[in-house]
């Protein structure tokens, strides 16, 4: 049984439809996306109607018809990637195995909750991985299977990051399978003095604080990119950031006020350094790399960005 949303979840499940029955399918209820808010499934439910698989997109997934529908298809084992629903003990506790497995996007017991991959790169980790776990009440604290790392990369973002996870969990995954389908697996229990928590990002945190130092702006931008975006304001209106790097040197204006010299790309000042603004988009319109964005909306210099007034 398989239980997961997003895109990330995707090449698991594709992966594990070509090496096991794949009893059923659980996913999130289909929501309104996009400018026009029409309904759309999950991708793993696209996924999984392309497959012809057997597919639950619950409310409430320890409904008891959910319940009795998930006790009738009789799966081994229940695996778990990015679902985004509680799972209770009846639901936890009912494949003939009797528990499920989780692949979660960190090294365990480092980054436990909802956003593991933009909280690797706001700390600036320069290594992250999958951890297979079993799935317990208390959230990515159970038992670890196994692990499987990579280096992050110095300027990629979540949307890279997440795209190589995405792969490395169908790899692990697998593996955990065939060990758990041939009794070689051991589980190790997780050091919880360790743990750190990777909560839900908070809208928050989205806006950019120009008083910070211009790597630590930059680690900001590469966390929420593509989406949901770091953001600021211009001359009022918002201004989302989807790529920057960092420039050191020290800075002859105030945090948030731009530089602009002939020949030289867009600097805006830090509370340490310069950020470089690559790529942005301003509300309504498309991503654009800043050279295109400046010529259809120039900026002067000594503007200053998450206010609406230009700098004296």
């Amino acid at each position: 049984m398989f239980f997961g949303t997003p895109a990330f979840a995707v090449p698991t499940l594709v992966r594990l439809a070509e090496e096991h029955e794949i009893a059923a399918v659980v996913s999130q209820p289909d929501r309104p996306s996009g400018r026009g808010r029409r309904v759309h499934p999950s991708p793993v439910s696209a996924a999984a109607q392309e497959r012809g698989l057997a597919l639950l997109r619950p409310e409430r997934v320890g409904a008891p018809e959910v319940v009795a529908a998930l006790r009738a298809a009789a799966g081994d084992l229940g695996v778990v990637v990015a679902f985004g629903q509680f799972l209770p003990r009846q639901i936890r506790e009912l494949p003939r195995l009797g528990y499920l497995v989780n692949g979660h996007a960190s090294v365990l017991p480092r980054h436990r909750g909802a956003a593991p991959i933009p909280r690797a790169l706001l700390a600036g980790d320069t290594e992250t991985g999958i951890s297979v776990m079993r799935v317990e009440r208390e959230m990515d604290a159970g038992p670890v299977a196994l692990v499987r790392t990579l280096a992050t990369l110095p300027d990629e973002d979540a949307g890279h990051l997440g795209d190589r996870l995405a792969q490395l969990a169908a790899d692990a995954i697998s593996e955990a399978l065939a060990q758990i389908a041939d009794g070689r697996v051991r589980w190790r229990d997780q050091d919880a003095a360790r743990a750190t928590l990777a909560p839900k990002i908070d809208p928050a945190e989205l806006v950019i604080d120009w008083t910070e130092a211009a790597d630590a702006i930059a680690r900001r931008v590469r966390a929420f990119a593509p989406a949901p975006a770091a953001r600021t304001a211009l001359r009022g209106e918002p201004l989302r950031i989807l790529a920057a790097r960092a420039e050191p040197g020290p800075t002859d204006r105030a945090p948030g006020v731009t530089r602009v010299r002939a020949g030289e790309p867009l600097r805006v000042a830090t509370g340490d350094g310069w950020l470089l603004p690559e790529r942005v988009q301003r509300a309504g319109g498309n991503p654009l790399d800043i050279a295109a964005y400046l010529r259809g909306r120039p900026i002067s210099d000594g503007e200053k960005l998450g206010g609406g007034r230009r700098a004296g």
